[in-house]
């Protein structure tokens, strides 16, 4: 399919390094509807793509990259864990000030869509921290109105991380040795491969859904070739 050159669009990415990103930017990379992308970054990234714009910022100041942030469709996956930001104000930053300022920013550049990776079970009133950031950053999203917004929550995420998270490996081996086990109304928590988190959410940008909120069996369901 030949897509007209004034109709094809612009994605940001945050979060290109992570597993759902690094795996989504592969995804991006082929597909026809993107003229341009830009990977928002804090460290090299070997990739060459006459597409492909690098930006590189340490996130500290945001408003050093608020006149990038200009495109059709933002992809927000950056996160991180409490061993990997053991400061509680710094891990505040990183999963509820940096998203919720980014999308700010975006719905100020006219950028029409907003995609956040989230998490089965987000909620802003719950007392698990990562749980309650995420919920949290959800509320503010919805206030923002974007034209299009999805909110991504899957379960475990399953696939090769560039750093290695010894409990997340065992999780992922014990999760899918009992995955026969969520059927039903557990099919949500069901462990999900990563790669298919990603080609759910490209297949969100090309329609209409009436929901915000996609949850691992629905994820699922939506990584199937249309």
């Amino acid at each position: 399919m030949v897509v007209e050159i004034s109709k094809m669009k612009t994605a940001l990415i945050f979060g290109s390094s992570g597993l759902v990103g690094n795996n989504l930017l592969h995804c991006i990379l082929k597909d026809n509807d993107y003229k341009k992308i830009k990977l928002f970054v804090r460290s090299n990234i070997n990739i060459k793509d006459p597409r492909v714009e690098i930006i590189y910022d340490d996130f500290k100041n945001l408003d050093n990259i608020k006149n990038t942030i200009i495109g059709d469709d933002c992809f927000f996956c950056i996160g991180t864990t409490k061993k990997d930001t053991p400061d509680k104000k710094e891990y505040r930053r990183v999963e509820y000030d940096i998203p919720v300022t980014i999308a700010r920013i975006a719905k100020n550049n006219s950028v029409n869509s907003f995609f956040y990776v989230s998490s089965i079970g987000a909620n802003s009133k719950v007392y698990n921290s990562y749980l309650r950031n995420k919920g949290q950053v959800e509320e503010e999203l919805i206030k923002l109105n974007f034209t299009k917004l999805g909110i991504l929550r899957p379960a475990l995420l399953l696939g090769k991380r560039n750093s290695f998270r010894l409990g997340e490996r065992l999780a992922q081996l014990i999760m899918t040795k009992v995955s026969i086990i969520f059927i039903g109304k557990l099919k949500k928590f069901k462990p999900i491969k990563a790669k298919d988190v990603a080609k759910a959410i490209i297949n969100i940008t090309k329609n209409n859904y009436k929901i915000k909120f996609f949850e691992s069996d629905k994820l699922l369901e939506l990584s199937k070739p249309i």
